[in-house]
This record gives C-alpha cells, structure tokens and sequence, in this order.
C-alpha cells in the first residue's frame, strides 16, 4: 500500500513542471539561507501572492514552497562555517566546529560535510515520514508543558560540555542568555519587563540581531585586533583543500545516522524544531566522542551532527502540519496558511482525501535533497574560496552584510545599535573564554521554557509534581540527570585521585 502510494507520489513529483519547482525552491533555498537575516519565512511570504495569482496546482504550490524550506537549511551553514554568522539558532551549532575548520584551511571539508549529512539527513528523515507519520504524530500531541520544559532542560545539559575545563563560564553564558529571554513583555500579565523604557524592546531580544552581534561583530572586533588585519588570515595562507573531501564523509556516517534519527523525533514535536535537535546532536556526539574528540576545534562531526539533525527536523516538523494541522515554528505556520488557502486541509484525512499533496510532497523531498546534492558539492570549491580574499576586504563584506541584515529587520537605527552593542559583550566573553552557544540557547529557548514552566504550574494549582508526573517527563529528567553526571564525573574521579 505505501509502495502504490509513494509511487503515485513519484508521478507527481517528476511530472516536468514539478520538477522545474523542486529544483528552483531547493536552489532559491540555498541562496535565502546563506543572507543572514532573511530566512525561509520571509521567501515564502515574500513568494505566497505568485503561488496564488499562478494558477498552480496545490500539490505543485506546497512542492516550490517546501523547496524553500529546506533548501535554506544548507545555505544556512554555508555563511555559519564561512564567516561565522549563523542566520539561525541551529547554525549556531554548526558553526562551533565548522568555522575553526575554515580558519585550518579546510572550509571545502567542512562544507562537502555539510552538504553530505544534509542530504543524509533529510533522506533518512523521508523514511520515517512515510513510515511512521501516523504513529508519531498521535505520540506528539500527547507532549503537554511539563513535558516541554523537560525536554528544553535536557538540551541545555546536552551542550555542558562546551564549558570545558571551566563550568562557571558556562553557566555565565547560559544565565545570560536566559536573562536576555526575560526582555519584553511577560507572557501572562503582558506588564513590560527589563525594557529600560524602550518601546523597540516590548517584543524582545530580536535573534537575528544578537546572534549578528554576539558572532558577526565580535569576529570582527577580533579581526581588528589582530596584527595581521592587512593580510589574509595566516590560516589561509596554505589554500582551501577540497580535494576527496566528500569521500571523507564515509567516516562519519554513524553519526549521521545517529543524528537523523535524533533530529527526526525532536522534529516531530511541534514547537521544538532544528535548535534543540542541533543542540541534542552535538551534545551525544560530543560524549561519544569522548577524549579523541575535539569539538569546538574544528572536528568534522561536529559539523556532521547539528547539520544531519537539522535537515531530519525540518522534515519531521512535516509531520504535525500534515498530519494534525499543527505548525511547530514559523515557516511551518506559513505553509500550514498557504495549504488552507490553496483549500488543502491538514489532518488525518489529508492522505485519503488529497493523496497527490500528502505523496506529491513526499516525493518532492527525495528529489529535492539530491538536487541540492548534485548543486551543492561541485560550489563547494566556489564558496571555499571567499577566505582567500583579502582580510581587510572580507571584513568590509561581513561588516555590511551583517548590518544590513539588521538594519532591513525592522528598518531600525535601534536594532543596529543593539547589534553593535552585543558585538562588544561578545568580544569580552571570547576574550574571556566563555562559550557563546549556551547564550544563544538560553535566548531561544528562554521564552519556550518560561511559558511551558508556567503552564504546567498553572495546570496542576502550583503543584511542582506535574513537571514529573508522565512517563515521557520522567525518562527525560533521566536523561537530564545522566548528562549530568556524565560532564561531572571526569571532575569528580580526578579530585579523588
């Protein structure tokens, strides 16, 4: 039966002009994920009025719009492992290990991984689409709050490790982070808090502009201090090496496989989405990788990991949406709208009533995903070589691409002003060596964790109990606690010695 109906998919799917679709989204994608701050939501809002005044089909429509979606997981970590500015929370990951690669000379390695683990990812991820979606979907809907928050508190544990020998500045990090979640409006009284008086801070700390200042900003205040500012970095100097690069990705691809299937599962649940998979990924690859590992040192699976998780999610966010109705972030929102008004209605039925757009799509993203193989490995070379530019010439690029991202978010003179503003505390925590990923976590996931703490209070009476009530809570806070213990233990056994 899933055979027929894949292979009615397929019919859909490489009908010419489907096909052309495929191939534009996967391909626009790419280029909207590699400009920091324009993101998939934005393409596809910009592109819903031509989708609708076209005259496409739906099961066509959601194929160039779903195109979109994840194609722009790859071309966000080619600016991630390139200039080190992630352009979403998920890239933030790749970017820990994907950019000191780049500086190793090896950014064509570095990006043939990502390229490679994408398509693992998302292929992987297809699988579990067609086989699981009716299983999965009936399991994601029974996650309540307190199941959230535990799920959030396991992601921070997840990336502990990126501490080092040093916790404390670990903690710093994330306390910030977390405090910064607190700007803005409280989400049950809507009384401001922490604005200092500034209306632009009623919705919060806009993402884009910390991670472009934390990451962006700070990177070139470090250029600046460099000696060398005139030149090209010296860890250029010896070349961009591609050469077998995608060969090398054999190596990894136990922790694809793993990191798919973690991704997958955290993708299914609505409202988790790529940054916690990405984090969950790294962190178990992380412990696995043990004393041979050198993450945060520019260490392939590093890159492999966070980049197999996000493409997996991306399509296990699918999912909900066309399963239940149920958007897990904003680009699925945009495209549950766009369904809606093409008269396609998510939910249970949408497989009987509307097969062509439930396999249609199905079979789109194995085509897309290698497309943006078969697009992606021969640029690698091309991208690779924007670190041999000039130093100074690089940095005038990234100065005006970050600012102007941050500037066209909200056309605030403000927001640039707060970029800047980050890109100093992001210079002072490098300069200190505290880690900047626990930061980004705790600002977007501080607002998910908050509400979901306070539901779950609120639910129950104020009765703390419910926050370990469920079984799927209470092997969370195992697995909280098992991480734990995991970063504790080399400290506790070497004080012992």
């Amino acid at each position: 039966m899933i055979m027929e109906s894949l292979l009615q998919g397929f019919s859909v799917a490489l009908q010419p002009l489907n096909l052309l679709l495929v191939a534009g989204g996967a391909t626009l994608g790419t280029l909207v994920g590699m400009i920091p701050g324009l993101g998939p939501v934005n393409a596809i809002a910009v592109l819903l009025p031509l989708v609708f005044g076209g005259g496409l089909a739906p099961a066509s429509a959601i194929i160039l719009l779903a195109g979109i979606y994840y194609g722009s997981q790859y071309g966000n970590s080619i600016a991630s492992i390139l200039v080190n500015i992630p352009g979403t929370p998920s890239a933030v990951v790749t970017a820990l290990d994907g950019h000191p690669m780049a500086r190793q000379g090896r950014g064509g390695e570095a990006l043939a991984v990502s390229a490679v683990a994408s398509f693992v990812g998302g292929t992987l991820s297809i699988f579990g689409l067609i086989l699981l979606a009716p299983i999965l979907s009936a399991a994601a809907i029974r996650f309540g709050p307190a199941e959230y928050f535990a799920l959030m508190v396991l992601a921070f544990t997840s990336v502990a490790g990126l501490s080092g020998a040093r916790p404390a500045l670990g903690a710093l990090s994330t306390g910030l982070g977390l405090l910064l979640a607190t700007v803005g409006l409280d989400p049950n009284s809507a009384v401001p808090r922490y604005t200092l008086g500034q209306l632009r801070l009623l919705d919060g700390m806009d993402f884009v502009v910390v991670t472009i200042g934390l990451f962006a900003i700070g990177e070139l205040l470090l250029l600046a201090e460099s000696s060398s500012a005139e030149g090209r970095d010296p860890a250029m100097r010896g070349g961009i090496s591609t050469r077998g690069a995608a060969r090398k990705t054999w190596a990894y691809r136990w922790t694809m496989a793993r990191s798919s299937a973690v991704g997958f599962l955290v993708g299914v649940l609505p409202g988790a989405g790529g940054t916690i998979a990405s984090f969950l990924a790294y962190g178990t690859e992380q412990k696995l990788g043990g004393s041979e590992g050198r993450f945060g040192q520019g260490d392939p699976r590093g890159v492999a990991a966070p980049e197999a998780a996000n493409n997996a999610a991306a399509n296990g966010a699918m999912i909900p949406l066309l399963t239940l109705g149920v958007p897990g972030s904003a680009t699925t929102a945009v495209l549950l709208g766009a369904l809606l008004a093409l008269n396609v209605s998510p939910g249970p039925l949408l497989m009987t009533r509307t097969p062509e757009v439930f396999w249609g799509l199905v079979a789109s993203m194995y085509v897309g995903n290698a497309v943006l193989l078969m697009l992606n490995l021969p640029l690698v070379g091309v991208f690779a070589r924007v670190l041999l530019l000039p130093r100074w010439l690089l940095a005038t690029l990234i100065a005006g691409m970050s600012l102007a991202a941050v500037y066209a978010l909200n056309g605030s003179a403000f927001d640039v002003g707060l970029a800047l503003f980050f890109g100093i505390l992001g210079y002072g925590l490098r300069k200190i060596g505290a880690p900047l990923a626990p930061l980004i976590l705790g600002v977007v996931l501080g607002p998910l964790m908050e509400r979901s703490l306070r539901r779950s209070l609120a639910l129950s009476g104020g009765d703390w109990s419910v926050l370990w009530s469920s079984p799927v809570s209470v092997v969370l806070w195992v697995l909280t606690a098992a991480s734990v213990v995991y970063w504790v233990r080399p400290k506790v056994l070497f004080r012992s010695e």
